[in-house]
């Protein structure tokens, strides 16, 4: 067996190319972009009203006082929408104006409505009564302030999301370039294997592929279930591989059949292929028997998870995603820091993918507890989990108040941080 640090390094050597499409923005989300993005154009695009009030022109209040006051005569109302007024204006002079309206030629701060003084008075104002100086800029937002003309807005690799959207489509951005979804064809293995709802003590449902399929929109790739590989089905199995040299396939996954006992044929068939990177057996818990291999001189690769619902959903988690991250470009996930909340103890050797839940203190203190039941058959701690805790090796005993790694189980934390 290997380490987990030397298999995220063999995975990371053999990458698979994965093209590029055009997409249109408002259908871009949960994709990675491509390139970097830049602003097409200056937001706010002219400098506009950021409150509801009355534009001036500075310069008019200059000697203005208690003593020494000014009407300035108002010319109308510009409303959010209207075509900027390139005119001249005389002076002591203004309009009333909406926030978000273009700011007129020759202006260049806003009283708030709440400010003013109207003459001869607030029904059937005529003027507005001014008797200080008022400050240049008060409540305008200036052209190009948000994004200038040729910023960066989204660098490549990142995994867009509703926020993404809302600025391309605020600046004009209707077609980005993507990565394509990577497309992983899917099998389940083994005779005890079953879809039906109810099945007698010796038969298993299947729910790997269930679990993986639920995964496809957060962890970014296209599912195809290829159904049941059942105990006696090598010859069946070499036949999908070749089949998959013709077509749009990267990435084949199975579950189950990967260990070491009579019916596990994955390693066997897989070797029988010319492989450029490969390993099985990885020192982890769950799921040390996992398969890679990267096919030689083929733009595909192949995963064996084990077939324990548990140990196939941490490999899922810590093999065939970082490796999703790598092909798609995505800059490597950085894990949640949190305290630990309770002591364990595992092999030193190993690194340990350990159910676990994730919560915040009354003081703002990130935490996360080791939960009972880490045996690789237990699904109720899993349902009871909302993070995974990941224990490297090179350390056997992890005391309470050490700080750890922490992993979301069901989606990445690059679409948070």
């Amino acid at each position: 067996m290997i380490s987990y640090k030397k298999s995220r390094n063999i995975l990371k050597k053999s990458k698979i190319k994965i093209d590029n499409e055009i997409l249109k923005t408002d259908i871009c989300i949960n994709r990675v972009s491509a390139e970097n993005i830049f602003s097409k154009v200056n937001n706010p695009a002219a400098n506009n009203a950021a409150f509801d009030g009355y534009v001036i022109n500075s310069k008019d209040t200059k000697n203005l006082n208690k003593k020494k006051n000014k009407l300035f005569k108002i010319l109308g109302t510009i409303a959010a929408g209207d075509k900027s007024i390139k005119k001249k204006f005389k002076k002591f002079q203004t309009f009333e104006i909406m926030t978000g309206s273009i700011i007129p030629k020759g202006f260049d701060t806003i009283i708030p409505v709440e400010q003013v003084v109207f003459y001869p008075n607030k029904k059937k104002p005529e003027y507005i009564v001014i008797d200080k100086k008022i400050k240049k800029y008060q409540h305008i937002r200036f052209k190009g302030t948000d994004f200038k003309k040729n910023d960066l807005l989204v660098k490549k690799g990142t995994i867009l999301q509703s926020g993404h959207i809302l600025a391309f489509k605020s600046l004009g951005i209707n077609s980005i370039k993507v990565k394509k979804k990577p497309n992983i064809l899917f099998f389940s293995t083994g005779n005890e294997i079953s879809n039906k709802d109810k099945i007698p003590e010796w038969k298993v449902r299947n729910s790997n592929s269930y679990y993986i399929q639920s995964l496809n929109n957060n962890f970014l790739f296209n599912f195809k279930n290829g159904g049941i590989l059942r105990d006696k089905h090598e010859i069946k199995f070499e036949k999908i591989i070749k089949k998959s040299f013709n077509s749009k396939i990267d990435i084949i996954l199975t579950s189950g059949a990967v260990s070491a006992g009579k019916f596990d044929f994955i390693p066997s068939v897989v070797k029988k292929f010319k492989l450029s990177n490969y390993f099985k057996g990885v020192q982890i818990r769950p799921g040390k028997p996992i398969l890679f291999a990267k096919l030689k001189s083929k733009n595909k690769v192949i995963f064996g998870l084990p077939g324990n619902p548990i140990s196939s959903a941490a490999c899922f988690r810590f093999f065939v995603y970082p490796y999703l991250q790598e092909i798609l470009e995505i800059s490597e996930e950085k894990p949640l820091k949190a305290i630990l909340k309770n002591q364990f103890i595992k092999k030193k050797n190993f690194t340990r993918f350990v159910k676990s839940k994730f919560n915040t203190t009354k003081n703002g203190k990130i935490e996360t507890e080791i939960l009972k039941g880490q045996e690789s058959f237990r699904i109720q701690s899993f349902v009871k989990s909302n993070i995974w805790t990941l224990l490297p090796s090179g350390k056997s005993k992890f005391k309470k108040g050490d700080i750890v790694d922490c992993y979301f189980p069901n989606h990445s934390q690059k679409i948070l941080i």
